[in-house]
C-alpha cells in the first residue's frame, strides 16, 4: 500500500467561475516519493505523489493569498486531499489472514494562513471510497529564504482520527488474530494517531518552475502506537519526496 500526503488548495477549481478578473495564480506539482508500504510497516515503497495549489484567488471584493514581494501571503481556504493506497494482507506475509482494506481517498479542506515567515493549517478530510472516517491535521511553518530562489520550512504536524479510521487501519479483529499471524485481537480508538515534523526546501528556477524536496517524520501516537500492526513493524514513519512544480497565472 502507499499513501501520497497532504496535497493542499486554496480554494476548489469550482469557485473560479465567480473569480474578478484579479490574477489568480496555482500551482501543479508531480514527483517520486518514498513513503512506508502501510500505515506501521518498516519497510517503505516507492512511488508517484504530486500536489495542487491555488496560491492567489480573488472574487468580487474578496481576496485571498495575495502578492507581497512575491510572496503569497494571507488568509485562504484550503481544499485538502489524500490517496490512501490498498492493504492487501497476502502482499505483506505479517499481515497475513487480516482482510484486505481498499484503497481510499479522502476529500475536505480547511483554512491556512500565510505571513512573510511563517505559516499555519487546519484541515479536515472525510472519506469519500474505500473508509467514511474523519480525519483531520494542524500544522505550522517556520519559513526562512537564504536567497531569491531558495525557500526552506519547517515545522510541527499532528493527524488525528476518529474510531473507524482507527480500527480500520490500527484494529485487529478476532477473526484475524492469530490466522497466519501473530497479531492478537485489537480494538483501536481514534483521538491523536501520529506527531511529528516537516522539512522542505524548495528552488525556483524561474518565475514558474521550480522543485520542491520534503522529509516527513512522524511517530504513531495513542491507540495507534498500542497496535499489533505498529509493535511489529515500526512506531514512526518517514516520508519523502521530490516534485516538480508549474505554477500558472491567469
Amino acid at each position: 500500500m502507499s499513501s501520497s500526503r497532504l496535497l493542499s488548495a486554496a480554494l476548489f477549481t469550482a469557485l473560479l467561475p465567480v473569480a474578478a478578473a484579479a490574477q489568480n495564480t496555482l500551482s501543479i506539482g508531480l514527483g517520486p516519493q518514498s513513503a512506508p508500504a502501510y500505515f506501521g510497516s518498516s519497510e517503505n515503497e516507492a512511488n508517484v505523489t504530486g500536489n495542487f495549489s491555488i496560491q492567489q484567488l480573488s472574487f468580487g471584493p474578496l481576496r485571498f493569498g495575495g502578492s507581497e514581494g512575491g510572496t503569497a501571503q494571507g488568509f485562504g481556504f484550503a481544499a485538502s486531499i489524500r490517496y490512501i493506497g490498498e492493504r492487501s494482507g497476502a502482499e505483506y506475509s505479517e499481515l497475513a489472514g487480516t482482510e484486505t482494506i481498499d484503497a481510499a481517498l479522502e476529500l475536505g479542506g480547511g483554512l491556512t494562513y500565510t505571513a512573510e515567515n511563517f505559516y499555519v493549517f487546519a484541515v479536515v478530510r472525510k472519506g469519500a471510497t474505500g473508509h467514511d472516517a474523519v480525519v483531520g491535521e494542524i500544522g505550522a511553518d517556520a519559513i526562512y529564504r537564504p536567497s531569491a530562489p531558495v525557500e526552506l520550512r519547517v515545522g510541527p504536524r499532528f493527524f488525528f482520527g476518529d474510531d473507524e479510521y482507527a480500527q480500520q487501519y490500527f484494529g485487529v479483529t478476532a477473526a484475524e488474530a492469530g490466522n497466519g499471524n501473530t497479531l492478537t485481537a485489537y480494538d483501536a480508538k481514534g483521538g491523536l494517531l501520529s506527531q511529528g515534523v516537516e522539512a522542505s526546501a524548495s528552488y525556483a528556477f524561474s518565475e514558474d518552475w521550480g522543485v520542491t524536496g520534503t522529509v516527513r517524520y512522524e511517530e504513531y501516537a495513542n491507540d495507534a502506537v498500542d497496535s499489533p500492526i505498529v509493535e511489529q513493524g515500526s512506531d514512526n514513519a518517514t516520508t519523502a519526496s521530490l516534485v516538480v512544480t508549474r505554477r500558472f497565472s491567469f
